[in-house]
């Protein structure tokens, strides 16, 4: 059950890659955090890539590698308003007991999003959709022991704002929603906020302090079953992030939930405190 409770938890629950100067640095996947209209060049689409090397990839709070390095990648497109891009990593969910010996419950995701983001007065804007797909998973779907099964991909909507409160100083709040959470647990909300600090620039390297709370919670009895007992639980990070060479990044990051330590500590989606290293080159 660890990989259904993470499916649902972590997955509860969009993994610790960050831009040089990000909008808002907090540790989370770049999924849909393209340029800002104002940010962009003054051409009617642009595209960039990324790929990301880290010591582990956190979602949420939880591990979705077992503590694992992982090598994560995304693509990006915008015209205007409109962006559209996907973004991937391995992971390692463990093997599935009842199925096969080369059978995994998943280590590949693939996410693919779209939206519109702009500027309205001092305020950015962000309306968009994540798709989270675990393409090489068993079948793309859990069985439990009465035959049911529960497909563990599912659709995100988000909406997010933020504004500079001071000079390079950004607070932000972010929305989720997901109609049906990963392997079908209904209705599930996230909501959090972030903070980043950037300075000046400092023997070629431009740092940016930056910090997040999470907070998620569902109400169907399912969710409550592979939350370690709960409906909902809250996850936080802290950390800095050193942009250098004008394409790379180095972000070190402090990760904690408020889950109970019996459940963070078994051989799979470990989510106790820990420290991740990411190193990104966007081009």
């Amino acid at each position: 059950m660890a990989a259904l409770r993470l499916g649902a938890v972590a997955s509860i629950g969009a993994l610790a890659a960050l831009s040089a100067a990000p909008a808002l640095a907090d540790g989370m996947p770049a999924r849909g955090r393209v340029k800002t209209v104002e940010e962009a060049p003054q051409r009617r689409c642009t595209a960039s890539a990324n790929v990301g090397l880290a010591s582990e990839y956190v979602f949420r709070g939880l591990s979705q590698t077992s503590e694992g390095a992982a090598i994560q990648g995304g693509f990006d497109l915008t015209c205007g308003v409109f962006y559209v891009g996907v973004w991937g990593s391995n992971l390692d969910w463990g093997p599935v007991e009842r199925a096969g010996p080369d059978d995994t419950w998943a280590s590949l995701e693939l996410d693919v999003y779209a939206g519109f983001k702009g500027k309205a007065g001092r305020f950015s804007w962000d309306l968009g959709v994540i798709y989270y797909t675990y393409p090489n998973s068993t079948e793309n779907h859990f069985s439990d022991p009465f035959g049911r099964d529960f497909r563990n991909e599912y659709v995100e909507i988000k909406a997010g704002a933020s504004t500079d409160i001071w000079k390079n100083g950004t607070l932000g709040v972010t929305g989720y929603y997901s109609p049906d959470y990963q392997y079908e647990t209904g209705d599930v909300w996230t909501l959090e906020v972030g903070f980043a600090q950037a300075f000046s620039p400092w023997f070629g390297f431009t740092p940016t302090i930056s910090a997040l709370f999470g907070h998620q919670w569902g109400n169907n009895g399912a969710y409550f079953d592979r939350v370690a007992g709960d409906d909902e639980y809250s996850y936080w990070n802290a950390g800095i992030t050193f942009g250098f060479l004008e394409k790379w990044s180095l972000d070190l990051r402090y990760w904690d939930t408020d889950l109970d330590d019996g459940f963070c500590s078994g051989a799979y989606f470990q989510c106790d405190e820990r420290f991740v290293g990411t190193l990104k080159f966007t081009f």
